[in-house]
């Protein structure tokens, strides 16, 4: 090998860029390969960042010290809370970013980190020895040592672009795919699936009639991804979106050229997104829709060029033509660049520990779409993990799982146990436990790893300690201050359509009430403090739900205990007595490290579960009795 490195990064994408900054940052000298400098942080999809379950991804990477957020507090144009009308716990922030400033944003943090080093070549060969990494190989004969690799090629895995029939091998447009590395891949011991996604045409600005759209602005009072982030300024220029929709005739031309479809006409035979789907698989699932939204998306502030978020397609480029023109204000719309589908490889996630390095081969990581996720949000919190992971090993140090009580914690333990057969997409209802898992208290839970990984400063988790302390004080205070019948509060209750006291009652018991706001109280309690409004709203929701989060953390508590029966990585489960047949295979195959992860393998029953539990406390008990001996 002609050089050698702690850490080797494959792909600098969303995933690649976290991984790489997070072991660098960690002390372990790093290398990314990239086909492409310039490309290091390209949005290859639509340009935002955040959404409904995403948003809690990315505040999560924040809190552990990842880059996403920060870059999109930079380069955001406009700014939205989703679901600000419902409760805390299915609110999600969601920003359009400037393209170009993004990726750029990303290069410049890249190019200025220590320990990290960027090398412009194709891997064509993960070099491993008596089941461990030990370097790579470039398509270009170069060879590198290493003691880790992660893996996060995206779309780029054998990937194929489809535009009608016409299908061209590549990552992205205008960029190679990586066939002999997944051949490599495969040559290891590794299954390589096809999953598929796609993209919809770009347009341009100028062309398009925005007087008959419906615009959608940003927030007020932008919220920050990112805890570090004091706040958006107010010279930071945002955008609107704007809305328009499909008509009958558009969806008359796609059923007219539906056999040139390539999901359709079976030139396609990998899964499509569910939850992002093309506009062909909206008319097939949705036949009975008149119409669907088109989210028009500015790409930035120095481009007249819009993403038209709801018609990725792969129909050919003549049916793009006529499609777009039928839509409400674009009718005579330019097109920059026909949409496509794309299908990639894919790993099945099962493949891996929940620290994401694969079961075969030690020292080898994978992370993002290669497995089998979608989205920048899911892929960079997959690389954050991979790349403080492979930093820890690179130290002898025990892996960094995190459990459920997460966002990134219940993304890897899906993909890890359960599998998934199309692309994955996080969800507020994949959490069970969201009423305490929040966007709003993601630095309060996940900052003290990022100070111990050094991913964060000392001042940095200071800041996040007094807002804490702030918080706990005032709803300490709300819970201690009472007011009495007949008292100013108590009379300006009824302007507010609430009831009058008619016995002494504290502030948290008037702020409990569902027409009552801390802004309604506040001017009537002199103790009360000019608090930000990130603070307000904690102590607003800590109060409200008091009851029911109280309950969340007991039930939390209640199945943690099974989290750390840990199970032997030799576990003979063939002697274990009462498992059916086709739990010893589903125990076997999938290696389960606690219980907690067992009982989450999709055919393991309670029952399964007693007795194992049953198995550990006598092979415990009998190492107990060898040792005392």
């Amino acid at each position: 090998m002609n050089k050698h490195y702690d850490c080797i990064v494959i792909g600098a994408g969303h995933a690649g860029v976290e991984a790489a900054l997070a072991s660098s940052r960690m002390g372990c000298s790093t290398l990314m390969v990239t086909l492409f400098y310039d490309t290091i942080g390209q949005m290859s999809c639509n340009p935002a960042i955040g959404g409904v379950g995403k948003g809690q991804l990315v505040k999560e990477i924040d809190a552990l010290g990842g880059e996403m957020g920060l870059a999109a507090d930079r380069t955001g144009i406009q700014f939205r809370q989703l679901n600000a009308s419902k409760g805390q716990a299915v609110r999600s922030s969601r920003c359009q970013s400037d393209r170009k400033q993004y990726k750029l944003y990303m290069q410049a943090v890249v190019k200025s980190q220590p320990n990290l080093t960027v090398l412009e070549d194709k891997v064509g060969e993960i070099v491993v020895t008596n089941g461990k990494v030990v370097g790579i190989k470039t398509e270009s004969g170069v060879e590198i040592g290493c003691q880790s690799v992660i893996v996060t090629t995206g779309t780029f895995l054998k990937g194929r672009m489809h535009v009608g029939t016409k299908i061209t091998a590549g990552g992205r447009i205008g960029e190679p795919n990586s066939t002999r590395l997944a051949d490599n891949i495969k040559d290891l011991g590794f299954e390589v699936l096809f999953f598929k996604t796609g993209t919809p045409p770009r347009l341009d600005g100028k062309t398009i009639d925005f007087s008959k759209l419906e615009a959608q602005h940003s927030d007020d009072r932008p919220i920050p991804f990112s805890f570090r982030t004091p706040f958006i300024p107010k010279e930071q220029k945002l955008l609107p979106c704007h809305i328009t929709h499909t008509t009958n005739q558009t969806h008359e031309i796609i059923r007219a050229n539906m056999h040139l479809s390539p999901m359709y006409s079976g030139q396609i035979q990998a899964t499509g997104v569910r939850y992002c789907p093309s506009i062909e698989d909206k008319l097939k699932k949705f036949a009975d829709r008149g119409s669907h939204h088109v989210f028009l998306e500015p790409e930035g502030l120095d481009t007249d060029e819009y993403y038209p978020n709801g018609i990725s397609t792969g129909l050919p480029e003549e049916v793009q033509e006529q499609m777009v023109h039928s839509i409400v204000g674009l009718e005579k719309v330019k097109i920059n660049r026909y949409g496509y589908s794309i299908e990639h490889g894919v790993v099945p996630p099962t493949e891996l520990r929940p620290y994401l390095e694969t079961k075969k081969v030690q020292g080898l990581y994978l992370a993002g779409q290669i497995n089998g996720t979608t989205g920048y949000e899911e892929a960079g919190a997959q690389g954050l993990v991979a790349g403080i992971n492979a930093a820890l090993k690179v130290k002898n140090q025990e892996p960094f799982i995190l459990g459920r009580d997460s966002y990134i914690g219940v993304l890897i333990d899906d993909l890890t146990t359960k599998g998934t057969d199309e692309p994955y997409r996080m969800f507020t209802s994949r959490v069970e436990y969201r009423l305490i898992v929040r966007e709003d208290n993601a630095d309060k839970r996940l900052s003290h790893h990022g100070r111990n990984f050094g991913l964060l400063t000392d001042a940095d988790c200071r800041k996040v300690e007094e807002k804490y302390i702030a918080i706990d004080k005032e709803i300490e205070h709300l819970r201690t201050t009472r007011i009495y019948p007949g008292s100013d509060l108590d009379k300006e209750l009824v302007k507010y359509n609430s009831s009058p006291l008619r016995q002494p009652a504290t502030l948290s018991d008037i702020l409990r009430r569902p027409e009552i706001s801390y802004s309604m109280i506040a001017p009537y309690d002199g103790m009360l403090k000019n608090f930000p409004q990130e603070v307000i709203d904690q102590v607003e929701y800590e109060i409200k739900y008091e009851g029911f989060i109280v309950r969340q953390l007991k039930e939390v508590e209640r199945f943690r205990h099974i989290e750390y029966i840990r199970i032997p990585s030799d576990m003979n489960y063939d002697v274990i007595h009462g498992l059916s047949h086709e739990i010893r295979q589903k125990l076997q195959r999938f290696s389960p490290m606690n219980l907690g992860q067992a009982n989450r393998i999709s055919g393991v029953t309670p029952a399964a579960i007693s007795i194992l539990m049953i198995h550990l406390k006598k092979l415990r008990e009998g190492r107990s009795q060898e040792t005392t001996s």
